[in-house]
């Protein structure tokens, strides 16, 4: 990823804050003698090393599962708040009219390696907490356990869990820090009018707040 200096985010824990924000990854890998892109939801347990570790699972019909042994190096891109940025918004506008249209976003890189995990009961302990994770908002969250054991057993076995053990976090902010506090301002307003999450997500970030 081309990153530079001015959007570059070193801060491990932003970007892990991010991570948790937008669990929902892209999975690239080219193990299995192509390049392949599995789109999963990850679970980061940050307590686990330096910058964290991964789970997650697959089908196991899975190519990625199916032709591969060992570790595999793989590539998790989680993608935050972006939006396209108008230059109608920047007061430069109509002070030089040299301005242009672009795009702002917020991403981290995950890269690693990839262990499967065919054990039934680590499996289960992986699916319960991604469960209760997203469950917990809901006024009545479903829980595993709420569906019949044996249909639950089936479904297990057409499935997978992985880990990866992160060795490199990579993160790019770019969010018109290259920009005059006018423009910032402008760009600010400009996405909160829109009234998009994603907008006004990126309007915060434009504001120095982060995730």
């Amino acid at each position: 990823m081309y990153e530079p200096p001015l959007f570059r985010e070193d801060r491990v824990d932003v970007m892990q804050a991010l991570m948790h924000a937008h669990p929902f990854a892209t999975l690239v890998s080219s193990a299995t003698g192509t390049l392949s892109a599995d789109h999963v939801p990850l679970e980061l347990c940050a307590e686990l090393s330096k910058h964290g570790v991964l789970r997650g699972h697959l089908a196991v019909a899975n190519p990625l599962y199916r032709g591969t042994d060992g570790p595999i190096s793989v590539l998790a891109v989680f993608q935050g708040p972006q939006s396209y940025i108008t230059p109608s918004w920047y007061p430069s506008k109509q002070e030089h009219g040299k301005v242009v249209p672009t795009w702002n976003y917020a991403v981290v890189h995950a890269t690693g390696q990839l262990r499967f995990h065919t054990d039934p009961a680590w499996l289960m302990a992986h699916l319960t907490s991604l469960t209760q994770r997203h469950e917990a908002p809901r006024d009545a969250p479903w829980e595993v356990a709420d569906a019949p054991g044996d249909f639950t057993k089936r479904q297990l076995k057409g499935l997978v869990g992985f880990e990866i053990d992160i060795e490199a976090l990579t993160g790019k902010w770019k969010v018109s820090q290259n920009k005059g506090a006018p423009d910032r301002a402008g760009v600010e307003k400009g996405l909160l009018t829109e009234n998009t999450p994603s907008g006004t997500a990126m309007s915060r970030l434009v504001g120095g707040v982060t995730l």
